[in-house]
């Protein structure tokens, strides 16, 4: 039973992204491309992952600074979310998200 198990644990939400991010015609992953900061602690960032996902459009989120370790032990990173996108895809997710407010903007 165990040369069955298939331990993905903190693994899982990237292999998953990588399995629907789009590929170059070697079979690479395209390169991500910097949509936008967002705060993490009124779930903008998840609102908008969730809307870019209904649109086909995978995220990346990069948690900057110390942000990942605050996730983890407060629930919630201090100091935002850098979502990432597909190169193919920037220009369709940036009119997406046009008129949204960035935190960074106030």
């Amino acid at each position: 039973m165990a040369d069955k198990l298939n331990i993905e644990w903190g693994r899982n939400e990237y292999s998953e992204l990588l399995k629907r991010w789009p590929k170059d015609e070697n079979g690479r992953p395209e390169a991500p491309v910097f949509l936008r900061c967002e705060k993490n602690l009124d779930m903008s960032d998840e609102l908008l992952v969730n809307m870019l996902e209904a649109y086909q459009i995978p995220c990346l989120r990069i948690y900057p600074g110390d942000g990942a370790f605050g996730r983890v032990v407060l629930g919630a990173s201090g100091w935002g979310v850098d979502i990432y996108v597909p190169e193919s895809l920037y220009q369709d997710a940036k009119e997406l998200t046009e008129g949204e407010v960035c935190y960074e903007d106030l």
